[in-house]
């Protein structure tokens, strides 16, 4: 993978805070904080996604015949047969 050098200008309350992350040893460098910041910023966009096809297609779905019960039920179950509960 190619990498772009960037140049960026922080305030000096952002710059500490960096440094601070580094001296407690979560990052290495200033460029490791960073990416980590924008591949959860990429994460964060791609679950609001996620989330906004699963509305729209929830909303073409139509009206459902189920009652609520039935449908926490269904989701309970789905989430046990997964793994997720």
């Amino acid at each position: 993978m190619s990498t772009i050098r960037k140049t960026i200008t922080l305030t000096d309350q952002q710059g500490a805070w960096i440094k601070d992350r580094i001296n407690e040893g979560y990052f290495t460098n200033d460029s490791e904080y960073l990416r980590d910041l924008i591949r959860r910023d990429q994460e964060r966009h791609s679950d609001i996604e996620r989330i906004r096809q699963a509305l729209i297609q929830g909303e073409q779905s139509g009206m459902s015949d189920r009652s609520p019960d039935d449908i926490i039920q269904a989701v309970i179950k789905r989430q046990q047969t997964s793994g997720e509960l």
